[in-house]
């Protein structure tokens, strides 16, 4: 049986005070993972320069772009995993969990091994500043060593959320950031080591948390028990994972692209304070983002169970709840990440003057108006959270993706300044936001009447 202490009952009682007991140590665990990258800009930004800061920086574009396909499949195993949790289907949960371990450890050895053959070619065909390239490349190679143990983690932390665990993921993550704090300090201030030392520093707490959220599993006692023995591909159940996961795969790297591109173009100014402070602000810009999208992982998972356990109005009332509680925080998170702009990018690069004025400039266009981002992004996980995840990855990608690269390709000529960049990302998260609620609206009747299927969540698509 499950330990009630990691459980979250999502199918009965009141809702809003379990959404927070789920979202907000969530939310501190996505906190403390982005602080994996956000020790590793500070320690270099003060230590080793700004080309060193530029190059671990400005690489999260491109580091998002290839394991996005892979962490959408971990949004597969968290709604499968929920809805055999609420339909009270506990050997497919079982069988979802070693399937999803044993996917987790292939597709991150599939990474590392692509990301240290091609990250070089990569970084040129985003025309990386010739000063910020080597450096740039060393941080990437060792850093997409420690891929296993990122999609472990990733996975693993998902099959834990399925049933309300979100602590123990946190206590993991604060053990490992902690030594990653302390790596970074010990291999660049007492070793004199710079992007490499931070890129080791990283890799090694990734593993840490990976070894802890695994063995959290193994001392399961109920559905969630792994098993190293009964690790194997259950291709039915893999089936299902990636009639989920692929498309928030794919959404992923679409989106991931667009800022790619977006980045070339900020690069295409061969002006490496501006390169800095971009990178400065979208570290700051992350710390907002995480907070509100620890309410689109709530929706996929309290939507999940809530619809495997046929509850629709709690359901409605879930999504109500969920992007509420995610505009507010962009709200509040991303105007006072704006007030307080210029002593967070002296963090990252102190008496920086340049480099501070171009953060502020980047924060200014995408903190202020960032609950429009939130919005978009929850009405994505309530639909997930209901089967509908291939509709949402076309809405996104045109919506958003789309019209992101035409803006590239038409407004950013006529208008050849980094303001015109930033603006994008406001109007992107408009349109898409706006459309997603109008097709919740129209499908949510059809998705509600699917339940009486015995498991309908594969066929809303």
């Amino acid at each position: 049986m499950i330990r009630r202490q990691h459980h979250i009952d999502m199918c009965n009682g009141p809702l809003w005070n379990k959404i927070l007991l789920f979202a907000l140590p969530l939310m501190a665990s996505s906190i403390l993972q982005l602080l994996f990258n956000a020790a590793d800009v500070v320690v270099v930004g003060r230590y080793a320069g700004k080309e060193a800061l530029a190059a671990v920086g400005s690489n999260s574009a491109l580091i998002n772009l290839m394991i996005n396909l892979f962490v959408g499949l971990s949004v597969g195993t968290n709604v499968v995993v929920a809805r055999d949790l609420g339909a009270g289907r506990h050997d497919n949960v079982s069988r979802s969990v070693h399937s999803s371990i044993t996917l987790a450890l292939i597709s991150g050895v599939g990474m590392a091994v692509f990301g240290v053959v091609m990250v070089r070619q990569l970084l040129e065909w985003m025309s990386s500043p010739t000063d910020v390239i080597d450096l740039a490349t060393v941080y990437l190679r060792i850093y997409f060593l420690g891929m296993p143990a990122n999609m472990l983690y990733n996975f693993g932390a998902a099959i834990l959320r399925a049933q309300g665990d979100t602590q123990r993921p946190l206590y993991f993550l604060t053990a490992a950031g902690i030594v990653n704090v302390i790596l970074n300090l010990c291999f660049v201030i007492g070793f004199r080591m710079d992007v490499d030392g931070v890129a080791l520093a990283t890799i090694i707490s990734q593993y840490i948390s990976a070894a802890l959220v695994l063995r959290c599993l193994m001392r399961e006692t109920g559905p969630l028990r792994l098993e190293l023995s009964k690790l194997r591909l259950d291709w039915p159940v893999v089936r299902r994972i990636l009639q989920v996961g692929l498309p928030a795969g794919f959404q992923g790297i679409v989106f991931s692209l667009s800022n790619v591109v977006i980045q070339s173009s900020l690069n295409s100014f061969n002006d490496a304070a501006l390169v800095a402070g971009s990178a400065a602000s979208s570290n700051i810009e992350n710390f907002v983002y995480a907070a509100m999208n620890s309410f689109y992982q709530t929706a996929l998972t309290f939507c999940g169970q809530n619809y495997g356990a046929a509850k629709c109005k709690r359901v409605d009332r879930t999504l109500f709840l969920c992007v509420t509680f995610s505009m507010t925080t962009g709200l509040v998170l991303g105007n006072l990440a704006y007030l307080f702009g210029r002593p967070l990018a002296s963090i990252y690069a102190p008496g920086e003057e340049e480099v501070i004025r171009q953060a502020l400039v980047r924060l200014s266009f995408i903190c202020c108006p960032y609950l429009l981002g939130g919005f978009m992004d929850t009405m994505v996980g309530g639909l997930r959270g209901i089967g509908y995840s291939v509709i949402p990855m076309i809405v996104s990608l045109v919506g958003a993706c789309g019209l992101r690269l035409v803006w590239v390709a038409t407004v950013f000529p006529l208008f050849h300044s980094p303001a015109t960049l930033y603006f994008s990302y406001p109007v992107t998260w408009t349109i898409t936001g706006l459309t997603h609620l109008i097709f919740f609206l129209c499908v949510r009747k059809r998705a509600y009447a699917r339940l009486e299927h015995p498991d309908p969540v594969f066929r809303a698509n």
